[in-house]
């Protein structure tokens, strides 16, 4: 086993040759050559547990709230983590990551759709790029050296998991999500939150404003049917069209996610190393959905972004073909081109998360973002018959996934504009929500007219009856 020299430990009858003196769990487990497949199984038992685990707490969260489920999957994430570290064989392994990987994805939906439904629809661009371009970066690339300063796998699980403990207080800080609090019809609940957030922000906002919301909220849901699921997704033709939609895009995008990672593997450079450049790729796509999202509209930023992040996928293989056909260094082209690679990605992962959250409505956005999300991965099954076809023609993989980014973006001009609209809170909003658009509907090309109401600052005349309570302060 070849790897970059610092410290060399010596173990029954091997020799590991450790990068900065960290030791890994395969290093102590001896799981190399002929043992690496159960290192292989352990971690796709943590993606068994993802799947699961995101689209069960995804259900949860529907049906019990948004807050109490994040703080469960933070707790449960925690709990698989510090169990890992008393791993000492296969079985063991393979159950603690199961458990980890329950709560993985849920850790971030579930701060991901909390944030959207609080926020205004001029800022929820700019407060979940915050989010993911800031502390999202900041962490991934510190992680590979804090993994280094403490010396170990068992040092690196015991140190990330701790503050996961504080996620209770969670509970007493963050308010639950008004927009699901009004589809469950708990309407005097969602007020005493408005009167804390509105309390929080400075605002000063009299009783009987508060009592005509809840009795918008009211008139609103007269029609609303009960108990909504998953599967309600997929009973009304245009709904159904565009969770397949959102489906489709999902997979492209973790493919050529997929596609991205394997390019560095195998180079001789250090993973640390390369997992922070590669992290580094996450603020400026934060940073540029700011500056165009809201200008082109969601529909325009994600068509685009997949089409281009396929290009650029596709366009990295051609010129490393020709790179190594001509035998010239290629490390740090390969490097680069990955660093890129992983900048449209980015971009077009974050545009498409947050259109597919805008797009479900509010009565199952728990359990239908979270099936987008797994979808995205299950498909990932096909990867490598993707990744056999390099045997035939070595760019033909980074080929076949721009095609798919081409036929993705072209599906996107199918689905409706979310920019500036009322977001669908029932399934019935959902149906018919953009049923007046075109595919070549841009938000960039309307010329808007607002009709704003006291309380509902935002709101067009193009817009559903339904509330959105992330309007109101």
């Amino acid at each position: 086993m070849k790897v970059l020299l610092e410290n060399v430990i010596a173990t029954t009858n091997i020799t590991y040759e450790l990068y900065m003196g960290y030791k890994s769990f395969p290093s102590e487990m001896n799981w190399i050559c002929d043992n690496a497949w159960q290192l292989t199984l352990g971690q796709s038992m943590f993606f068994v547990g993802s799947v699961v685990g995101t689209l069960s707490l995804g259900y949860l969260a529907d049906i019990l709230g948004r807050v109490p489920i994040m703080i469960v999957a933070n707790l449960i994430a925690m709990l698989g983590n510090m169990l890992t570290i008393f791993s000492s064989n296969l079985m063991l392994f393979c159950t603690f990551r199961l458990i980890s990987g329950f709560a993985t994805d849920s850790n971030f939906l579930m701060m991901y759709i909390l944030v959207m439904e609080y926020m205004r629809p001029s800022l929820r661009t700019i407060g979940l790029s915050i989010c993911i371009g800031i502390f999202y970066c900041i962490g991934s690339i510190s992680a590979p050296w804090i993994a280094v300063l403490m010396g170990s796998w068992r040092g690196y699980l015991l140190v990330t998991s701790l503050p996961l403990s504080l996620v209770p207080l969670f509970y007493f800080i963050v308010p639950e999500s008004v927009q699901w609090l009004v589809s469950k019809q708990q309407y005097e609940r969602a007020a005493r939150c408005l009167k804390r957030v509105a309390k929080i922000n400075g605002r000063q906002v009299e009783e009987r404003e508060y009592d005509q919301f809840i009795e918008e909220c009211k008139q609103s849901q007269r029609t609303t049917k009960s108990a909504p699921n998953l599967l309600g997704l997929f009973k009304t033709p245009r709904l159904r069209r565009n969770t397949l939609i959102l489906f489709f895009k999902s997979m492209v995008i973790t493919l050529c996610y997929d596609a991205v990672s394997r390019n560095v593997q195998g180079l001789g450079i250090s993973p640390f190393v390369m997992f922070s450049l590669s992290a580094t790729a996450i603020l400026p796509a934060c940073l540029l959905l700011i500056a165009l999202q809201d200008r082109l509209g969601r529909k325009a930023m994600a068509s685009m972004s997949l089409l281009i992040s396929g290009i650029l996928i596709s366009v990295t293989s051609i010129v490393l073909f020709v790179a190594i056909s001509e035998n010239n260094q290629t490390t740090t082209l390969l490097v680069t081109l990955s660093v890129i690679g992983r900048f449209g990605v980015t971009v077009a992962y974050n545009s498409g998360a947050q259109y597919a959250t805008e797009l479900i409505p509010t009565c199952v956005r728990g359990q239908g973002v979270a099936a987008v999300h797994v979808m995205g991965y299950a498909f990932t099954f096909f990867s490598s018959y993707i990744l056999y076809t390099r045997t035939i023609f070595s760019p033909l993989p980074e080929i076949i996934l721009g095609l798919l980014s081409l036929l993705g973006a072209c599906l996107c001009l199918l689905l409706p504009e979310t920019l500036h609209r009322t977001l669908p809170a029932s399934l019935e909003d959902g149906e018919n929500f953009g049923k007046n658009e075109h595919w070549y509907t841009f938000s960039f090309l309307e010329k808007r007219t607002q009709s704003v109401t006291k309380l509902t600052p935002g709101r067009t005349k193009s817009q559903s009856n339904s509330i959105d309570s992330s309007n109101y302060f």
